[in-house]
């Protein structure tokens, strides 16, 4: 069940069909879902809509919803990969009835596909996987059944059980379904039920050498699991009859209903599992954590909160029509989530140092600032002043243009929750950069305006000597194109400004010891996290998302 049952969730096609199926007393009147990923790799954003969607359906109807493993592709399957996926989904705030695995089913499955041989419903072939597609025809030629495919009882009962004891090399056979190879669905012309396959299974070891392929075996787990609403994404919807096939044909007590939604397209997003693998094991990116993949690990780590990926599944809702979603609405989510929650801090990412000649040499002022301007509740914190402080470079201009409201020479600016200050010297060095600029300040300006004259400008500020240093990471969308999939390579379409190193950063002092994970508002900057890089000497900050849409596109 989920951990958020009290949310509203939204009417869409999918709580129509429920809502009439429960009116019918339909299976009893029980909701029952799942969520079932393959341990191929980490779950991606695309994921985190069909884990809102069922387990947001399972919690609606006060029913229940089984985290499943579709776990039957050993090649590519690794235990790595399902405790990440188990992490991913508890962290989105969602909590399994049941854990199940595909695997779980493997006898049972197994079984079943012998009483299909017996019923004359299946045949052992010899035909190579090549020949098997070439066989199946086109969309407007009927497929051309295989010389096996009449092969007696006996004999398939004989092969299958011999496959299943080791005794022909990979790709030697497969078990096929007998049902129409002149189908006007193709997906019904004849489809492989087991291959197979000498590869070590992270749950059942060597114990078997063929596995069961995802048609056969999903709609079937889905049917001993007393699943009643089998919903994925339309690329299945052709698949639906042979689901249904199976089931009736097996004579399954239980019988789900597969419905279909249209699957999440983002721009600027990759949301296939092979490709996001070779981004990361060809090291276009850190890892599959790394915080510009659409991962959920690569979210968390750039500082994304659960909440505003469930706000994003929510506002996107659930349709039968594929639709492109601009990235600028998920981004909104985020910085929606994160301007309510995230504390205000200070951070300076190019510092520029900054002398107050006329502050006492040696003296240091705590003063008392707001942790959120909006909320109260969450407290105040005290920072550091002394003689010499810290802003942006980009905060001071020597010749600045038209309407810029920050420091200048002989001008005044105020420093965020502190006094009023003014430029009177510059320092370059012998290149003729600016590493100093020379001010004094007005005591009498601390939190309140001076007397006769206006100040436009606020800035923010560290304090030199008591601000901690840290390395800041400038993450931005990891493809300069709206949909590196129409590319012919889709490397081809990487944003090389993806991220930005800034090494010699300084942030306040309140940030000393903010664990992993914690969130805050650099003021004036953006939404920024703290990385687990972070070490006693120098913290890491990962950027999550600008203060406002910035994006332009090449």
């Amino acid at each position: 069940m989920s951990a958020h049952e009290n949310l509203p969730a939204p009417a869409h096609f999918i709580r129509h069909i429920i809502d009439s199926d429960l009116e019918t007393n339909k299976n009893g009147g029980t909701v029952v879902t799942r969520f079932p990923p393959e341990p191929n790799g980490y779950l991606h954003i695309g994921h985190a809509k069909s884990i809102c969607l069922n387990f947001g359906l399972a919690a609606h109807y006060n029913g229940r919803c089984n985290l499943r493993f579709d776990d039957t592709n050993p090649e590519k399957e690794s235990d790595e990969y399902v405790q990440a996926i188990l992490q991913d989904v508890a962290w989105l705030g969602f909590q399994w009835h049941e854990l199940r695995y595909a695997s779980d089913y493997f006898e049972q499955l197994y079984a079943y596909a012998v009483q299909l041989i017996k019923d004359g419903k299946a045949y052992v072939d010899s035909a190579s996987a090549a020949q098997i597609r070439a066989s199946r025809g086109t969309l407007t030629e009927p497929g051309t059944p295989s010389p096996d495919r009449n092969r007696p009882i006996a004999e398939n009962l004989d092969l299958f059980q011999r496959m299943r004891a080791g005794e022909f090399a990979d790709g030697q056979y497969v078990l096929r379904a007998k049902i129409d190879m002149a189908s006007a669905n193709i997906n019904l012309r004849d489809p492989s039920l087991y291959r197979i396959r000498r590869v070590h299974h992270q749950r059942t070891g060597d114990q078997w050498c063929i596995y069961p392929l995802y048609d056969y075996t999903h709609c079937l787990s889905d049917a001993i699991e007393g699943i009643t609403h089998s919903i994925c994404t339309l690329e299945f919807e052709d698949h639906r009859p042979l689901y249904d096939w199976v089931l009736n044909t097996v004579k399954t007590p239980c019988h789900p209903q597969q419905i279909e939604f249209a699957r999440l397209q983002l721009e600027y997003t990759l949301v296939s599992k092979r490709k996001l693998n070779q981004l990361v094991t060809e090291q276009h990116v850190t890892g599959w954590d790394d915080p510009r993949m659409p991962t959920l690990a690569g979210l968390r780590r750039a500082g994304v909160t659960p909440a505003a990926i469930r706000n994003f599944c929510e506002r996107i809702g659930v349709t039968k029509k594929d639709a492109w979603i601009e990235l600028g609405v998920l981004e909104n989510c985020i910085r929606e989530d994160l301007n309510q929650h995230s504390l205000r801090v200070m951070a300076v990412l190019q510092p520029l140092r900054v002398v107050i000649e006329n502050y006492p040499n040696g003296q240091t002022q705590w003063l008392e600032l707001s942790n959120h301007p909006q909320r109260p509740e969450l407290g105040t914190r005290k920072l550091p002043f002394s003689q010499v402080v810290l802003i942006e470079q980009s905060d001071f201009a020597e010749n600045p243009p038209p309407k810029y409201k920050r420091l200048v020479l002989g001008g005044e600016v105020r420093l965020r929750g502190a006094y009023i200050i003014k430029c009177h010297e510059i320092v370059k060095d012998s290149e003729g950069r600016i590493v100093e600029l020379r001010c004094h300040y007005d005591p009498d300006t601390l939190g309140k305006n001076p007397v006769g004259r206006k100040v436009h400008g606020v800035i923010h500020w560290v304090s030199a000597e008591h601000s901690l240093p840290a390395q800041i990471r400038l993450y931005d969308r990891l493809f300069r194109l709206p949909n590196p999939d129409t590319q012919e390579h889709f490397l081809t379409a990487l944003n090389p400004q993806s991220l930005v190193v800034l090494d010699h950063c300084r942030v306040e002092s309140s940030l000393a010891g903010a664990p992993e994970e914690s969130r805050y508002q650099f003021e004036r900057t953006g939404y920024f996290c703290v990385d687990r890089d972070s070490t006693e000497n120098k913290m890491v900050f990962n950027r999550t998302v600008t203060l406002r849409e910035n994006w332009v596109q090449d």
